[in-house]
């Protein structure tokens, strides 16, 4: 089975202390999970882990005493102001490094707002595969590209978020900056506010992740302070990006609601690059599987990777039946 497979992966590790968890989707669960157990520090770069089980594997790595660092750009910035409070021990770092909550008055995930930041509703609900593959800034793969311009890449990042440094949805916020310079911010109580800066080169939190709490010479180029006339800041529209609020409500509703959303978006994503829904069709499917897929608590890998199961056989369901639907009107 794909588990074993992984337990065979992580053991064959030998006496390796850190892992990088790169894999797209709900199947680099298994093997984070695993390196859980055996309280290794793991780079993330696997977002839907903690999106699906974040209940359940942020205990774990508490537990064995390792560490979870954050890959993703946004999420490394914000481990990064926090860290900057303390030169935290590298084999404990996300637990050292975080402020008590009553600190932090909220953090604000950072979107460059993807290819349809400006569209019109219309133009999103019937938008294709290769206008929504088309980043105006970050060259990725396509499930992540897809998720960015359906901004369900954000609310995934949310909900990791909440996870990963501990925090009630009311405290975090997203807002749209173009230029995708600040990669994200803390406010504190006292309203002081400690951004992370850069490049828009996944290089430079990667390499931050793999070499914590140390810097080594950047390999990404630094930033040119004279060309930088203007950064914006928009608020994000939850109308025209309704997966924004999906995130909040998956993180009201806990327990295994995180892989509901996650198993039904790739079910979703892939359907649309197979040109077998709409664009706006996405988000739309997603949240009638939240509706309808009974939530759990996540408190073993069975019942998240159930809950997988069930979420990608109702999507796949409604699939089936509208394309009947379809068939039926022509």
């Amino acid at each position: 089975s794909g588990v074993d497979c992984d337990r065979q992966l992580v053991e064959g590790l030998g006496d390796a202390t850190d892992i990088l968890t790169a894999l797209v989707g709900a199947a680099g669960l298994p093997a984070t999970l695993l390196a859980a157990e055996r309280g290794m520090r793991i780079c993330l770069a696997n977002k839907e882990t903690l999106v699906a089980a974040g209940g359940l594997v942020m205990p774990v790595v508490r537990r064995h005493g390792g560490a979870v660092l954050p890959v993703d750009s946004e999420h490394s910035a914000i481990f990064q102001c926090l860290a900057s409070r303390s030169r935290s021990d590298a084999s404990s770092a996300a637990a050292n490094a975080m402020p008590p909550v009553d600190q932090v008055r909220r953090i604000v995930l950072t979107a460059s707002g993807g290819p349809f930041r400006e569209a019109d509703r219309a133009t999103i609900e019937h938008a294709t595969p290769e206008q929504a593959l088309r980043h105006p800034t970050w060259d990725m793969g396509q499930k992540v590209s897809i998720d960015s311009a359906t901004m369900m890449n954000k609310a995934l990042e949310i909900i990791e978020a909440h996870w990963l440094f501990g925090l009630p949805a009311e405290k975090i916020g997203v807002v749209v900056h173009p230029e995708s310079v600040v990669h994200s911010f803390v406010e504190f109580v006292d309203h002081s506010v400690l951004a992370q800066l850069g490049p828009p080169d996944m290089r430079t939190p990667i390499q931050y992740a793999l070499t914590y709490p140390d810097r080594s010479a950047g390999l990404s180029h630094s930033l040119d302070w004279t060309r930088l006339s203007q950064l914006n800041f928009h608020q994000p529209d939850f109308e025209r990006f309704p997966a924004l609020r999906l995130a909040y409500d998956v993180i009201e509703r806990g327990g295994t609601a995180g892989a509901v959303l996650n198993a039904a978006n790739e079910v979703a994503v892939a359907a649309f690059l197979e040109r077998r829904i709409g664009f706006g069709r996405i988000v739309g499917l997603v949240g009638e599987a939240l509706r309808a897929v009974p939530c759990g608590p996540a408190d073993s890998l069975e019942a998240v990777t159930e809950a997988d199961r069930l979420a990608r056989a109702f999507a796949l369901d409604r699939l089936h039946e509208e394309r009947g639907v379809a068939s039926r009107s022509l």
